[in-house]
């Protein structure tokens, strides 16, 4: 890896910001938490860092999330609503965060829609219409009315994200086994990275200084390090569990060391070390390991076992795995988001046409709302943050 290392340059030297929380800042109550004590490490000032060149410095040399405790003015007059992709129903459902309940519903603009995406600078959300065949739609939505707009021709964009600097969408084309680069504002295809050994290619995460990303192939049991900077597939790497694996969400660490990558088949969480990327463990949490959230305060991820209908709590000052909690009644926990506060986590549920509003202080489930069938990555608005890079709404 001593090439990859070179190639790397200088990393953001960071540690998880310890007690950090602004008015926005919800808690997660991991109730077993230790005490700990965190101590800063030395790190060289933004504007000596080695960051993809128009990407915006890191609001803390401590936590890459930092951003993420309070909403941005531009998002002042965004509609508080939960906006869920049925993709076997090709509607989309829109949730009245305050009242829990569905108030519309709408067709999707073209068929399997997969996730809604904010778009980089927070102004639409997109649906991802993932037609099979190559085909394909981004549907936008109006945060401000909640109304959707015409479809854009997109081919085979089952994910969507923004490379850090704002410049790029990538467009996750599944079907074709391609990163497909679009200029984010006229929506013309400019370039691509194929990914030929990545099959499934699905989710993806930024290292801490923009220029590389590591994805997940679903259907192949690998990742695949990408150079954003270069716009070019650095290496791919086979997880220890082998080809039958299937890779999901990806999320880098508060303190940009560590990339974790969630396994429904292995039932749990790789760990990848974020400048080498070389694997350094496997964090068993639970049955369909899914998705990953980081928590406002940046002390807590979020894990959604899907297959068995619980949620992992990793802390990580602890390193550890602080509580397992379970969907009372069952579910199919799948892809969601924190609202903005911190305090509820709205998450799909995949195979139950469902959604599920989750207390994740008091731990105790809110509310049950039925929507339409294959509800998958919704996502919650407005969130906080400077910019968005995609997904459901990851935010720094």
């Amino acid at each position: 890896m001593t090439a990859l290392r070179a190639r790397l340059g200088i990393l953001l030297s960071l540690t998880v910001l310890a007690g950090c929380s602004g008015s926005q800042a919800g808690t997660v109550d991991t109730t077993s938490t230790p005490a700990t004590t965190t101590v800063a490490a030395p790190t060289t000032p933004p504007e000596q860092q080695n960051l993809l060149p128009g990407m915006p410095p890191p609001l803390s040399p401590d936590d890459v999330y930092a951003a993420t405790r309070e909403l941005s003015p531009t998002v002042a007059d965004h509609l508080p609503r939960v906006y869920v992709p049925n993709s076997q129903a090709n509607t989309v459902s829109v949730i009245d965060p305050a009242t829990f309940q569905v108030i519309d519903t709408y067709p999707s603009g073209g068929q399997e829609p997969q996730h809604v995406v904010p778009s980089y600078d927070m102004q639409t959300l997109y649906v991802n219409n993932d037609l099979p065949l190559g085909g394909g739609s981004l549907l936008p939505i109006d945060p401000r009315t909640g109304r959707a707009g015409q479809p854009i021709p997109v081919r085979d964009p089952y994910n969507l994200y923004f490379t850090p600097d704002g410049r790029y969408a990538i467009v996750v084309a599944e079907a074709d086994k391609s990163l497909d680069l679009y200029d984010p504002v006229t929506w013309e295809k400019v370039n691509a990275i194929p990914v030929p050994d990545c099959g499934g290619v699905n989710h993806m995460d930024f290292t801490a200084d923009g220029r590389f990303a590591l994805t997940s192939c679903e259907f192949s049991g690998r990742v695949a390090v990408i150079d954003i900077a270069a716009l070019t597939l650095v290496e791919m790497i086979d997880l220890p569990g082998g080809r039958g694996g299937k890779p999901q969400d990806v999320k880098l660490s508060p303190d940009g060391h560590t990339f974790y990558v969630a396994d429904m088949i292995a039932n749990g969480i790789y760990v990848f070390d974020a400048e080498t990327f070389d694997n350094t463990g496997f964090i068993p949490t639970g049955d369909g390991a899914h998705g990953l959230y980081v928590t406002r305060d940046s002390k807590a991820m979020l894990i959604t076992n899907r297959h068995e209908g619980s949620l992992s709590v990793w802390d990580f000052a602890a390193n550890a795995l602080v509580r397992k909690w379970f969907i009372p009644g069952g579910g199919s926990p799948d892809m969601g988001n924190l609202s903005a506060d911190g305090r509820v986590f709205w998450v799909a549920g995949r195979h139950h046409s469902e959604v599920y509003a989750i207390d994740v202080v008091d731990w105790k489930l809110l509310a049950r709302i039925p929507v339409g069938a294959g509800a998958h990555g919704l996502t919650v608005w407005p969130q906080p943050g400077r910019y968005s890079t995609g997904h459901t709404g990851v935010m720094r």
